[in-house]
């Protein structure tokens, strides 16, 4: 087996899920845009519901909205990961137990 990888896979870098050195897929560019952008809408949902909840008036119902937004985003933003990680777009990787 060689050391360099490029040599010991053929097209590695068409590969998609071989280690992030070697993903070179715009779908893959796609997803990290996607994924990001979820991550962002769900922080400011929070956001939005953690202001009307700190309001004085305590508009519940605005509040309750932005929870269910919230929760909405968040189901979409597994969806989407195992999705990505179905078609083998990104691939789980682990922490070694400990040495």
């Amino acid at each position: 087996m060689s050391q360099d990888g490029a040599k010991a896979l053929p097209n590695a870098e068409n590969r998609v899920g071989m280690g992030a050195g070697s993903i070179k897929s715009p779908l893959m560019d796609v997803i990290k845009i996607l994924i990001i952008v979820t991550l962002f809408a769900i922080v400011f949902s929070l956001g939005n519901a953690l202001f009307h909840l700190s309001r004085g008036k305590g508009d519940s119902k605005k509040m309750a909205r932005a929870l269910t937004i919230r929760v909405g985003l968040s189901v979409l933003l597994f969806i989407l990961l195992m999705l990505a990680w179905y078609n083998g777009l990104i691939t789980p990787h682990g922490v070694p137990a400990g040495r």
